[in-house]
């Protein structure tokens, strides 16, 4: 009877174990990140000992931190974390930071990944490292490079916002350059 009842409890821990890793890879394969075949090879996320080093690129005079880069069968991937975002598309000023860091790791590592994950509170979004992204990038950054110049404002008309977000705008570090509110 005891035999019995061990063989019993040891088919029952087994199915349970069994139920736990299908529900825990159904739980991984909903974030949309990389599942077990990946390393990391770059945290910025506080949870390891030694602090993350900035991705510096002296060529674009760029510099950025991303949360995570994974190594997988696909190459190294840049991932971005925006844990509290909820939308059914990717921001651009989103898609714009996760190709920084892609055209970062050209630049540092000398591996251009062919993508980086953009991951939200509930979906994860991925976006194609391709030349019209770099370019898209590239143009980006030299507007912005035009745009540091403030002068351009000081008889001219202030910029317009681009949305209506008044605790944006309270948190923004050009505020005192936009429009009042």
């Amino acid at each position: 009877m005891t035999e019995l009842a061990l063989l019993l409890g040891a088919v029952i821990l087994l199915l349970v174990a069994y139920l736990l890793a299908r529900q825990s890879r159904r739980n991984q394969a909903e974030t949309g990140l990389p599942g077990a075949d990946i390393s990391v090879v770059y945290s910025d996320s506080g949870a390891w000992e030694k602090v993350a080093e900035p991705l510096f690129s002296k060529r674009y005079s760029l510099v950025g931190k991303p949360d995570y880069i994974v190594r997988n069968r696909d190459g190294l991937i840049p991932i971005e974390l925006k844990p509290l975002r909820m939308a059914a598309q990717p921001y651009e000023s989103d898609i714009m930071q996760l190709a920084a860091y892609c055209l970062l790791l050209e630049e540092v590592w000398e591996a251009s990944p062919p993508y980086g994950l953009l991951r939200y509170k509930e979906k994860t979004f991925r976006i194609e490292w391709n030349e019209e992204l770099r370019e898209n990038l590239l143009d980006t950054i030299e507007e912005m490079r035009e745009l540091e110049n403030f002068e351009a404002y000081r008889d001219g008309p202030l910029p317009e916002p681009q949305h209506d977000m008044t605790v944006r705008c309270r948190n923004c570090g050009f505020h005192y350059l936009c429009w009042p509110g």
